[in-house]
Order: structure tokens, then C-alpha cells, then sequence
């Protein structure tokens, strides 16, 4: 596989252009050098740095994260022991996130639980009206 357009690219990755765009603003792949004839040609192992970053992003990574595991895969090829304690602190982020997502959901359920078990001004919107 040759250089590639960004419309290329963009396809064997599975993303759009601004995403691409996107991903270089913020670091993750490099933009190539713009040659007098205004077309970026992006090397092949761009593909598979967008593909990385979209498989990331698909079970839960942060953009910041991804940074750090593209350093680990690309540049560093660190232990694998690093790569698990990256996730296991994810798996923990998430589950601290599921926890609280629950509790707003409880708290929720039993504004939407009295909505229907009353007359008069809705406790949802006196709720959210309410001094803390």
C-alpha cells in the first residue's frame, strides 16, 4: 500500500476526514508535510494508528488514554503487565461511573415513581427547583 490521500485513509480506517483532522489536532497521528501540490500522502501505518484509536475509543478509552497506549504500541512496545494496569484502572473507572450512574437513576426512578402518584405540581420540576 503507497501513500494515501486522507479521503483513503479515511475509508480503510472507517472514519471520516475530520476525524482524522481531529485525531492530528489532538496529537494522536502526525499530519504529513503538505507538498507544493496541496495533497498530504499519509503512510500506511496511519491506517493502522486510526484503527487502533477507534478500537480503543469502542471499549472505552479517553482520547488522553489512547495517547499513552499508542506510545506503548508504537514508540516504547511496553510489557504487557503495563498495558493491564492501564486497563484494570479503566475497568475501575468504569465501574465507579456504572455506581453512579445507578444511584442517578434510583434518585431519578423515585421522582418519576411519585409523578404519577400525586396531583398537582410536578415533583421532577420541584425537585430540580429546589435549593440543595
Amino acid at each position: 500500500m503507497n501513500h494515501l490521500t486522507i479521503g483513503h485513509a479515511a475509508k480503510l480506517s472507517g472514519v471520516g476526514v475530520e476525524t482524522i483532522r481531529f485525531y492530528e489536532r489532538q496529537g494522536l497521528i502526525e499530519q504529513p508535510f503538505k507538498p507544493d501540490n496541496g495533497f498530504r500522502r499519509y503512510p500506511p501505518e496511519t491506517v493502522r494508528k486510526i484503527r487502533f484509536i477507534r478500537r480503543a475509543k469502542e471499549i472505552g478509552f479517553s482520547l488522553r488514554e489512547i495517547g499513552e497506549l499508542l506510545g506503548f504500541y508504537f514508540n516504547t512496545h511496553a510489557s504487557c503487565e503495563d498495558v493491564r494496569e492501564r486497563a484494570r484502572i479503566k475497568i475501575a473507572d468504569m465501574e465507579a461511573r456504572i455506581a453512579d450512574l445507578e444511584k442517578m437513576k434510583s434518585a431519578l426512578q423515585v421522582l418519576v415513581d411519585e409523578c404519577g402518584s400525586r396531583e398537582g405540581a410536578c415533583p421532577i420540576l420541584e425537585s430540580l427547583a429546589e435549593d440543595p
